[in-house]
């Protein structure tokens, strides 16, 4: 647990970056920090290990004065993950990661062999473990930083702007990898970020700062999208926060139903007749390849992509983006193997949108 006690930031020149800010990140839990550039976010983030000193107040970490530690002490128990990683442009991933490792007492030859198995668990296989940061691209050298972060074997981390310095795909795929290894590690995070969908995405519960460091709103993500405690929260997270929310809204009462399919493998050439719906071609395998238009023959070239895919266990959100993506607004619905479940058209997936909405009466004070 990490607990801010009425922490303030004030500059010699008088300039005030925090006033009076009380706050707590749950153990094991991911607490995010947005809000407008200066409003104290990142010097939130900095105070907790030092890096910046606060004015007065406390922050203690599971009890413990941050202030009163040791200072090496301090930064064993919290890694810190920034935006541009730094890494040792001299060393290579391997030992990037190992040097880490060793300032935890172990031994060089089981620092190197953590280094390794942490970076095949962030997605670096050994084909990496030689290479130097400059051989890496950036999405690359982030995961080696969050491996080097794990090495530390730190109670608690700091994230700052972790994965804004990368292209939107590899970010979401940065993102993905995140989540499944907090749930491995179950680390107690505090990250900073200006990305409200990656907040969203990523946070346990999101703290919404305004200007002058004070905090507008600290909740769920659930709960800030459906009820903004003020119109500066609600305009922040932007005039998408309903499609935002679909995303905790669950779609498990969205049944797939079935799909014509069309079986295309390597060998096989074009085959079949023309029909008048739309088939889902997949492989041999069974996994989708394309959609087949009707009044179009069995060929591979006729194919469109699928679109977008919904899991098992998808939101409202995942079934209409997957609905709207797929040309045949039918949204693809996959099992855990990645086989064809089902398809969920469009019309099957509004009128949950619409009970919900229904259901869901607006809080008292909340904005239009």
């Amino acid at each position: 647990m990490i607990e801010f006690d009425d922490v303030s930031k004030t500059y010699p020149n008088g300039a005030r970056a925090i006033e009076k800010l009380s706050l707590t990140a749950q153990t094991g839990k991911l607490t995010v920090l947005v809000g407008p550039s200066g409003c104290g976010k990142t010097t939130s983030l900095r105070m907790v290990n030092r890096l910046i000193r606060p004015s007065s107040g406390t922050i203690r970490l599971n009890g413990d004065d941050a202030a009163r530690l040791d200072e090496t002490e301090l930064r064993r128990r919290v890694g810190y993950v920034i935006q541009h990683v730094g890494l040792f442009p001299h060393r290579t991933v391997e030992h990037n990661v190992a040097v880490t490792a060793r300032l935890t007492g172990k031994p060089r030859r089981q620092a190197v062999e953590v280094a390794r198995e942490l970076l095949e668990r962030v997605g670096l296989g050994s084909e990496f473990f030689r290479r130097y940061p400059w051989q890496l691209s950036g999405g690359q050298q982030q995961r080696v930083g969050v491996a080097r972060a794990l090495a530390a074997e730190s109670e608690f981390m700091l994230m700052d702007e972790p994965f804004s310095a990368v292209d939107p795909v590899v970010r979401s795929q940065l993102q993905d990898e995140f989540l499944r290894l907090q749930r491995e590690f179950g680390k107690t995070i505090v990250m900073v970020t200006h990305d409200v969908d990656e907040a969203l995405r990523l946070g346990d519960r999101i703290a919404v700062f305004r200007e002058g460091g004070h905090i507008a709103q600290f909740d769920t993500p659930e709960v800030l999208l459906t009820a903004p405690k003020d119109d500066f929260v609600a305009t922040f997270l932007g005039s998408e926060r309903g499609y935002r929310s679909l995303a905790f809204r669950s779609g498990v009462r969205v049944r797939p139903a079935p799909v014509p399919t069309v079986t295309l493998d390597e060998r096989s050439g074009p085959s079949g007749p023309a029909s008048d719906e739309w088939r889902l071609a997949v492989g041999g395998s069974g996994r989708p390849i394309g959609w087949l238009p009707p009044f179009e023959p069995v060929e591979r070239e006729r194919l469109l992509p699928c679109g977008a895919t919904a899991g098992p266990d998808a939101s409202l959100r995942d079934l209409l983006n997957a609905a709207l993506s797929s040309p045949s607004s039918a949204g693809l619905v996959l099992d855990d193997d990645g086989g064809v479940a089902g398809v969920v058209p469009i019309d099957a997936v509004l009128p949950e949108i619409a009970a919900g909405t229904r259901a869901t009466s607006p809080n008292e004070g909340a904005p239009c």
